[in-house]
């Protein structure tokens, strides 16, 4: 789980004196002074000192994400190496250092470190003093966000005390602050309590790790992020916030404690440690510095890592340790956390001061009883509960954008944050999907890490001028552009009756007001987050994505909340940090990019109808750019608003330019894949009319599955209306619902078909549909609408797609095969990511905490036959098109291109939307040039040398090179 310590880090930690007491250390300077930059030429050079002294040398946590490569960090070593003072060890003459490279040749060349450092920071546009700030900056959000929050809580404290008046403060504030003291003295008298030899508490080894301030600021934040993310009814379940609470906590601790363990000692200190004098560790640690001394010089680094990792003693602590230090956190926190009502609610008695949080138990409901029937959560009283959604912006949000380019990935957890840990791939403790992606070589990942690095390198910034917007709407309490009511809807009044009909629907309308303030609630702390995070990057020149992987190979930012895969408060707020000029080409595709956002119909029309739309529509857009909200407010009538706002803005300043093609545009222009699963499999299946269908062949107009699909359940439903409804019930539900079938009813199915959707999942999809029109009042007669239209379009798919439901038959039999044998469906995508199906039967763990009894599921050996089965067709073609977009992000790095990827939507500057086109229909062709499903059956059958697979489905005679001349493959 942590990463190993790099070379540099590990001689910082092994060549410094003997260890430290493991009792709190003195207040550390600031880390901008500890943890400088190891490059030189970063900045000015120190002045001279022994090389203990020198503020080059920095380390980081073994939790900390491995800050320099392989390359860099033996160079470091060597650099330690020679910098160290006599420690019975002979100097290298200078001709050995020349002969062997380690010696700089002269007062002004750089080290091969610093050379590095200069590629890098030109590459990005960057100077290196320019670069360094913000490095510091960086390492300073990764390590310092917790200890920052604590430090500001006791110094409003220390306000209270000296002044004997509370702050004027934001009211969630003020309940922070309230907590915190409290909390802190509670936890500090545990820390105490549990120090005790005598003590048998299971959480106390791991409650002394960190100030007790610290722990306090972790609890509060993390319980109620989790509550501002939870189910927006104020609870969340114990088992959840307890583990991660436990796993915060673990992760602060990994980083406190190394840098404890790299500060400087002062004379006193060394003078009280010789006096204790522990001469048996000094001699170990002494014979250790020697021995990890010598094996640098000989470049045996691989020897250094595991002396030093025998020494490392923060092994994981486990779910089991998580789960019980995180509930006596809890605990602790629902004692010591009161609310009292604001002055204005409150009456002329004595004050209502009550508990914020409470533990209580629930039952789970009957349909949904698998293992355990009762679970734990923590509900927070509903004063804190109104203020959850004004929380975000006093929250500390970790995995926040970097502010400089993300390490290189260079192994399963080396690369991304500088600091906080960071893993390739999200493997959710799937075991056996972890340890395939540890042992694959290198060589083989280097195409999969060389696509997340080319991810991660793109810079972003904030379009301030819409995110103004934003905050103007919201302000004024949302209710536009798709942003929810910031009020909620009054609870209707019990009528004055014992009519039982009148109180069961009274009941059933209460019900369903609380669902949807709930939904709200839900969505308010979902856009505080996102505007949270938005308004502390919008000052910030640019900032970047690291990106990693799900289990089948897409690829995902590691930020969770504004993110460009976000919704389009999201995207609308995002643009590309560099801007590049319009061009005759990029007008075009500006005008065509907004079109797409207004939808509607008008991006289902050809490239020349888009552009006549915008052209048609200039006033519109101009008014739109000028006077948002006070004019004319077109640019809310889109499907996506916020992004159409910032297309109008810059579409408006190219043409009142004098010079429309130089016009700097920053948008990012977006090229979707037409029902993109359907395509990878007609490229399968060289199916020549599921390409017809889904744009793998030219066409004049985009050809639309949707409306196609549609047109044939129409037919069927004609056809079946026409028949007697006393023999045939379908006739019936045909005629009630024919009128509703549109493109938008099977939209979502004809999507999902293709992932696997069930015939249930299609009937609730289409139910949701009809129940949003309003047409069918009737419950019953709207399940039995919604049963019969999931069957029409189902059947209408497999009538159009016949060769994607063959393979799509033909993998779910392969997957049975092997699943029968209680091994798990493996396989290796074309960019060489070793992907293995998660699907286990879970067992139970029963964990005794000092809050309850709680049930933690781990993975059994017994594979989960049916899971297998259905989810490998849509997980085999997600890892298709995941490495579609990787192979189209490398090649797009090469011709100088920024690149984004939603899946299977590919994103680029306007001028360049023309060499992305062609690159992502060459790396198309690429992709299925290869012999894939021979590939992947060949890959079966050594794997299962006794087991016997169906043969490969039927294929037709689709040329693949049609795919190239398809305008609108992606459009």
């Amino acid at each position: 789980m942590w990463r190993r310590i790099a070379a540099r880090r590990l001689a910082s930690a092994l060549l410094s004196s003997s260890p430290l007491p493991r009792a709190a250390a003195p207040q550390a300077p600031p880390l901008e002074r500890r943890l400088l930059p190891a490059a030189p030429g970063f900045l000015p050079p120190p002045r001279p000192s022994s090389w203990q002294q020198d503020p080059r040398w920095f380390a980081a946590s073994s939790a900390a994400a491995e800050a320099v490569s392989s390359e860099e960090a033996e160079e470091l070593a060597l650099e330690i190496v020679r910098a160290q003072p006599n420690q019975n060890q002979p100097q290298l003459p200078v001709e050995e250092h020349q002969a062997s490279g380690w010696e700089h040749r002269g007062r002004h060349r750089r080290s091969r470190r610093g050379h590095q450092a200069q590629v890098a920071a030109e590459e990005h546009g960057m100077t290196y003093h320019k670069y360094a700030s913000l490095r510091r900056r960086q390492i300073r959000v990764e390590t310092e966000a917790w200890e920052q929050a604590a430090k500001e809580y006791r110094e409003l404290l220390a306000d209270m005390c000296e002044q004997k008046l509370a702050p004027n403060l934001p009211y969630i504030k003020s309940l922070f602050l309230g907590w915190f003291e409290p909390l802190r003295d509670q936890i500090a008298a545990e820390q105490e309590l549990v120090a005790d030899r005598g003590s048998r508490a299971s959480h106390g080894p791991y409650f002394n790790m960190l100030p007790a301030d610290m722990i306090a600021v972790i609890t509060m934040h993390k319980l109620m992020g989790l509550l501002m993310t939870g189910s927006g009814d104020g609870s969340v379940r114990v088992i959840q916030a307890a583990c991660q609470i436990g796993e915060a906590i673990e992760h602060e601790v990994r980083i406190h404690r190394f840098l404890e363990k790299t500060r400087k000692k002062s004379n006193k200190e060394k003078e009280n440690e010789e006096e204790i004098g522990d001469s048996e560790i000094a001699k170990e640690q002494q014979r250790l510095r020697k021995k990890v001394t010598d094996l640098m010089k000989k470049q045996k680094l691989r020897q250094v890592r595991k002396i030093v990792k025998n020494q490392d003693d923060s092994r994981p602590w486990g779910q089991d340790a998580h789960a019980k230090v995180g509930s006596r956190l809890i605990e602790l926190f629902i004692e010591t956390a009161h609310i009292q009502p604001p002055a204005s609610q409150s009456s002329d008695g004595q004050p209502d001061i009550r508990p914020a949080f409470r533990h209580e138990m629930r039952t789970v409901p009957k349909d949904q009883q698998r293992n355990s029937r009762r679970y734990g959560v923590i509900k927070c009283d509903p004063l804190v509960r109104q203020g959850l959604d004004r929380t975000a912006k006093h929250m500390v949000i970790p995995y926040m954008p970097m502010l400089i380019p993300p390490l290189c990935w260079t192994g399963y957890d080396k690369g991304a944050h500088l600091f906080l840990p960071s893993y390739v791939m999200r493997t959710h403790g799937a075991r056996q999907q972890r340890e395939a992606v540890k042992r694959a070589p290198r060589e083989q990942m280097q195409s999969v890490f060389e696509a997340l690095n080319t991810l991660g390198s793109t810079k972003w910034r904030i379009n301030k001028r819409v995110l103004s917007i934003v905050d103007r709407i919201w302000s004024s309490g949302g209710r536009l552009a798709d942003l929810v009511d910031r009020t909620d809807v009054s609870l209707p009044e019990k009528p004055d009756t014992e009519d039982d009909t009148v109180l069961k629907k009274w009941r059933w309308h209460m019900r369903s007001v609380k669902k949807e303030n709930s939904e709200r609630h839900s969505q308010r702390c979902d856009i505080e987050l996102k505007l949270a995070v938005a308004r502390k990057m919008k000052d910030e020149e640019g900032f970047y994505y690291p990106h990693n992987l799900d289990f089948r190979g897409r690829a995902y930012p590691m930020h969770p909340y504004l993110n460009h895969l976000g919704s389009d408060l999201c995207r609308g707020v995002l643009e590309f940090a560099e801007g590049r000029p319009l061009g005759e080409s990029g007008l075009c595709w500006l005008k065509i990019h907004l079109a797409n956002l207004y939808a509607g119909g008008v991006d289902k029309l050809s490239y020349d109808g888009r552009i006549a739309f915008a052209e048609s529509h200039l006033e519109e857009i101009f008014d739109s750019a000028d006077m948002p909200l006070e004019g004319k407010r077109w640019w809310l009538g889109a499907e996506d608003p916020f992004q159409c706002l910032a297309v109008c803005m810059n579409l408006t300043e190219a043409l009142r330019s004098s010079s429309p093609e130089t016009t700097i545009s920053h948008i990012p222009v977006h090229q979707d894949g037409s029902c993109n699963g359907l395509q990878h499999y007609a490229a399968l299946g060289r199916d020549k009319l599921g390409a017809i269908a889904v744009n793998l062949v030219a066409g004049e107009k985009p050809a639309d599955v949707y409306s196609g699909i549609a047109a044939r359940v129409v037919e069927i439903m004609r056809r079946d209306s026409q028949k007697d409804p006393s023999t045939d019930p379908d006739a019936a539900r045909a005629r009630l619902i024919l009128d509703q079938v549109d493109r938008k009813l099977v939209k979502q199915t004809v999507m999902t078909s293709v992932y696997g959707v069930t015939y249930v999942g299609a009937r609730e999809q289409i139910k949701r549909r009809l129940k949003e029109r309003g047409v069918i009042a009737d419950d019953a007669e709207l399940f039995g609408a919604s049963c019969y239209a999931a069957k029409v379009t189902l059947t209408a798919l497999g009538e159009m797609f016949q060769a994607a439901r063959s393979i799509m038959n033909w993998l779910g039999d392969c997957a049975k095969v092997i699943a029968c044998e209680n091994e798990p469906v493996k396989w290796t995508t074309p960019l060489g990511l070793p992907v293995v199906q998660p699907y286990r039967k879970l067992g139970r763990h029963l964990i005794k905490t000092s809050l309850q009894v709680l049930t933690l599921q781990r993975e059994t050996d017994k594979v989960m036959v049916k899971r297998q089965r259905t989810a490998f067709p849509p997980n085999f073609v997600h890892s298709l098109d995941g490495s579609h977009m990787m192979m189209t992000a490398v090649a797009c790095k090469k011709q100088g291109l920024n690149f984004a990827g939603v899946h299977d939507s590919y994103w680029t500057h306007a001028c360049d939307v023309d060499t992305m086109n062609k690159i992502l229909r060459e790396k198309f062709v690429e992709l299925y040039d290869t012999p894939i499903l021979e590939n992947l059956l060949e890959n079966f059958e050594k794997s299962f040398p006794k087991l016997k697979f169906p043969p490969l489905p039927e294929r037709g005679d689709f040329d693949m090179k049609d795919v190239l001349e398809s305008p609108y493959f992606f459009n």
